[in-house]
């Protein structure tokens, strides 16, 4: 997690406990739906890991607010979870982080609809203007510092492959970025497939990609997990030196390699998972206090590289 993000959330902290007498005064009880994906990869590992520790922190210092906290490994599930929040819970506001930005815009334009509070995190609905407030990752951000350090650091005419996450309103932001910040390079994408932000699926599609392909310049994996694999991939193949990848999120063991200058993993992009912090505090805002709660809170991404990288490891994180 970048510093100026730990920065944001102790302000939001110092608010949520100034905001504690203003909770006092109303007792009623809240309920709070959580939903997000299952810990499928390391990034939701850690996104998992943070979710779980806002509730405990956040249900100690106001009795009066409860959290219902779902986790899915599918769209289907995840719509399943939040229709049970609302018939079974009577949930007064939700927090989502959508599987896939398509099937989860109908249910929670529902819970809109019902009159609760809307929080959506980092993954947007296909229908803009549904949620009350937005928490994110700076996705045009993110795809654009990587796309300029490939026309910076790759000589025209140099060949990349792509591989994207899974199909979401993020990724499409992400990818649109870092195309536009290769706009006059004369560096070839060869080929972009989704690799779904999983490992063992990135290791598929690069394998396919090495067979297709004899000559690969550097791979833009846009996430952490899909760099791990790929890279399994390029070993698998001897092709290591070839080529380098570039992930994204700050994984710790990828920043470890690139402190230690390792040159298949130049440089990495920033974007914490605590990001699921920041919106369940603030959703918590919204019911113990009169401070108003809605809009874009939208969180930075940086360069990593091998001068600035130690301020970005935390051998503790989860991730």
């Amino acid at each position: 997690m970048q510093r100026r993000s730990l920065m944001k959330a102790a302000a939001i902290a110092a608010i949520l406990a100034g905001a504690g007498a203003a909770g006092a005064q109303d007792a009623e009880k809240k309920v709070i739906g959580v939903s997000i994906p299952s810990a499928t990869h390391g990034f939701m590992g850690g996104l998992n890991w943070h979710a779980q520790d806002s509730i405990e922190r956040l249900s100690a210092a106001y009795p009066n607010l409860e959290f219902v906290l779902a986790t899915a490994g599918d769209a289907a599930k995840q719509v399943n979870d939040i229709e049970d929040m609302m018939a079974t819970r009577n949930i007064d506001g939700l927090v989502v982080l959508p599987f896939e930005s398509e099937p989860l815009t109908a249910p929670v334009a529902a819970v809109k609809e019902a009159g609760k509070f809307v929080t959506v995190v980092d993954r947007g609905l296909s229908q803009e203007g549904i949620e009350d407030l937005y928490v994110a990752g700076d996705n045009t951000a993110f795809g654009r510092v990587a796309g300029e350090y490939f026309a910076q650091n790759l000589e025209a005419g140099s060949k990349v492959v792509v591989l994207r996450g899974i199909p979401t309103t993020l990724d499409n932001e992400r990818v649109e970025a870092f195309q536009a910040a290769l706009d006059g390079s004369e560096i070839e994408i060869l080929d972009m497939q989704h690799g779904n932000w999983n490992r063992d699926d990135a290791f598929t599609v690069m394998q396919d990609y090495l067979s297709k392909y004899p000559e690969i310049d550097a791979v833009w994996a846009a996430d952490d997990d899909m760099a791990i694999g790929v890279m399994e991939a390029i070993a698998a193949a001897n092709r290591t030196e070839e080529m380098w990848v570039i992930g994204g999120a700050g994984m710790k063991e990828v920043v470890k390699r690139i402190m230690e200058g390792d040159p298949q993993l130049p440089v990495n992009v920033t974007y914490p998972p605590a990001l699921i912090s920041s919106a369940i505090e603030m959703t918590a805002l919204r019911f113990v206090s009169n401070a108003p709660m809605t809009g874009r809170f939208i969180i930075s991404s940086q360069l990593i590289t091998p001068e600035n990288a130690e301020q970005f490891y935390y051998p503790d994180s989860p991730f």
